[in-house]
C-alpha cells in the first residue's frame, strides 16, 4: 500500500484508506514492533488491517467475521504473502502484538486528520469529551482482573473515554482503562494528544477545581457545564444573590480545600444559556475571559454540538455492534477495543473527507455531516465485492452521498419509557458567594506570589 495519493480526491477504497494509513504510518507501527518476535504469517500490516475489517464486516461469531476479514485483507494486499488461515492463529498473533503498535497507528491517523480536514472553527478546534462502558463476557479472567460494574451486579466492563471533533463528528483520540467513572484521569492522559487552540467542551461530570487547573496549566481552553456543586466567589457584594445577575462576569473558582493548601484561585467566566425546551437555563464555565474570543452565541453553538459525543458512542455500540466484546481474555479484549475504536475513527474520517472534497464550505459552522451507517454500508459493499477495491467511480459517488439526515426534528426521539433508565434531573445553578476580608487578603497575597 505505497501508491502515491491524490490529495484532492480519493477515487477508490484503497486510495481512501491510504490517505490515512500512509507508508509513514506503517513504518512507525513497524518500528514499535521490531524488537519482538513476530508471527511468520502475520506481519504488522495484514494483522492490523484484518483487525480493522473485523469491525466493519458482519457475522454471528468471531470465526465467521474472521473468514470475511481474512479474504478481504488478501485482496487488498494481493502482492504480499497471504496471512494465516485460522482464527486461533490470528488471536495468538494479536495477543502478542504490543499496544504501542496500535497507538502508533492512531497517532499517525491524527496527523493525517490535521492535514486532510479543516478542523478549525472561529479559531478553535472544538473537541467534546465523554465516557462510556463496554461490556465483556462473563469469564473468570475478566471478572477477576477487570473492576466490577456498579450495582446491580452485571458483566465486567471496560471504560472508554473519547475526544470527538464536534464540527465533523470524527473521533480524535481515546483512552481505555479499568473500572467505572475514570473520565477525569483519562482526560488528563489525553491532554498530550490535543491540537493547538483546542477548546474542550464537557458536561457537568468534568467540573472541579483540580481538573480545571490541570487544563489551564496545559494551555487548554475549556467550556464545562456548571451545577450546584460549583461554588464561585466574587469580591463585590451580592446584588440579590441570583446567579443570572453574574451572566458574563469573571468570578473566582477557589474551593475550601484549595484555600487551605494555599493554592492559587482560578479566574473563570460564567455564561448563562437558555434552554427553550425545558425552560431551564444552562450554566457554563470557561477560562476564556474575553467575550469577543468566545461569545455567548459561540458557547451556545459549541455546547449544542456536544451531542456529537453521544452520537459517536451510538455509532460505536449500535452501528458497529460493540455493546459487548467477543474476546475472552484481557489482552485480546483491550486489543479488540483499540482496534474497533481505530476502525470507527477511520470510518468517520473517510466520510468527513468525502464531504470535504464534495464541496462543503470549510469555514461554515453548520456544514453537513456524514452518516456513519451509510459509510459503513459503502465499506461493506466493497468487502462483499459489489464495488472493487480499485474501482474508482462507484465508491467515490456512494461515499460522497453518505449524508446524515438534515431535517429539523419536531418531537423527541424517545418513543416510550425504558425500564431501569433514570429520569433526567435538571441541574441547579452554581452557588455564588462573597469573599470575606481574610479571603481577600489571602487572594491578594497568592496573586502577588504568582506574579
Amino acid at each position: 500500500m505505497s501508491m502515491k495519493i491524490n490529495q484532492h480526491r480519493a477515487q477508490c477504497f484503497l486510495d481512501s484508506i491510504r490517505e490515512f494509513l500512509t507508508p509513514a504510518v506503517w513504518k512507525q507501527a513497524e518500528q514499535a514492533r521490531q524488537r519482538l518476535r513476530r508471527s511468520p504469517r502475520w506481519s504488522t500490516q495484514p494483522l492490523v488491517l484484518t483487525l480493522l475489517v473485523l469491525t466493519w464486516c458482519w457475522g454471528d461469531s468471531q470465526a465467521e467475521r474472521f473468514e470475511i476479514a481474512k479474504g478481504f485483507t488478501a485482496v487488498c494486499l494481493s502482492k504480499r504473502r497471504r496471512p494465516g488461515k485460522t482464527v486461533q492463529g490470528f488471536e495468538k498473533a494479536l495477543a502478542k502484538l504490543p499496544m504501542a503498535v496500535l497507538r502508533a497507528v492512531a497517532t499517525g491517523v491524527r496527523r493525517r486528520l490535521l492535514n486532510l480536514l479543516n478542523l478549525s472553527c472561529d479559531g478553535w478546534t472544538v473537541l467534546g469529551v465523554d465516557g462510556t462502558s463496554v461490556q465483556c463476557p462473563r469469564v473468570a479472567e475478566l471478572e477477576q482482573r477487570l473492576d466490577p460494574p456498579p450495582p446491580p451486579h452485571g458483566p465486567p466492563q471496560i471504560w472508554v473515554t473519547a475526544l470527538v471533533h464536534l464540527r465533523t463528528g470524527v473521533l480524535w483520540a481515546w483512552r481505555v482503562g479499568r473500572g467505572h467513572n475514570r473520565e477525569r484521569s483519562h482526560l488528563r492522559a489525553l491532554l498530550a494528544t490535543l491540537p493547538p487552540d483546542a477548546l474542550i467542551v464537557a458536561d457537568a461530570g468534568y467540573n472541579g477545581y483540580e481538573l480545571a487547573q490541570t487544563l489551564v496549566a496545559a494551555g487548554v481552553s475549556f467550556l464545562i457545564r456548571a451545577s450546584a456543586k460549583d461554588r464561585l466567589y466574587t469580591e463585590q457584594p451580592l446584588r440579590g444573590g441570583r446567579p443570572r445577575q453574574f451572566d458574563g462576569d469573571a468570578l473566582w473558582c477557589w474551593p475550601k480545600q484549595a484555600r487551605k493548601d494555599l493554592l492559587p484561585p482560578l479566574r473563570v467566566r460564567l455564561i448563562r444559556l437558555r434552554d427553550r425546551r425545558r425552560r431551564q437555563p444552562v450554566w457554563l464555565l470557561t477560562n476564556v475571559l474575553d467575550a469577543q474570543r468566545l461569545s455567548h452565541g459561540q458557547a451556545s453553538l459549541y455546547y449544542r454540538w456536544r451531542w456529537e459525543n453521544e452520537g459517536f458512542f451510538r455509532t460505536y455500540k449500535r452501528t458497529l455492534a460493540k455493546v459487548k466484546l467477543l474476546s475472552r481474555t484481557v489482552r485480546l479484549a483491550h486489543r479488540e477495543v483499540e482496534g474497533a475504536l481505530l476502525a470507527t475513527q477511520l470510518l468517520l474520517a473517510q466520510g468527513a473527507r468525502a464531504l470535504a472534497v464534495r464541496g462543503a464550505r470549510p469555514q461554515k459552522r453548520t456544514q453537513p455531516r456524514c452518516s456513519p451507517r451509510r459509510v459503513l454500508l459503502t465499506l461493506r459493499a466493497v468487502i462483499l465485492g459489489r464495488i472493487g477495491v480499485r474501482q474508482r467511480g462507484p465508491f467515490r459517488r456512494r461515499l460522497a452521498q453518505a449524508l446524515r439526515e438534515q431535517r429539523r426534528r419536531r418531537s423527541l426521539k424517545v418513543k416510550r419509557a425504558w425500564p431501569g433508565r433514570a429520569d433526567y434531573k435538571v441541574l441547579k445553578p452554581p452557588i455564588i458567594l462573597t469573599m470575606t476580608s481574610d479571603e481577600k487578603v489571602l487572594l491578594a497575597r497568592l496573586l502577588e506570589q504568582a506574579a
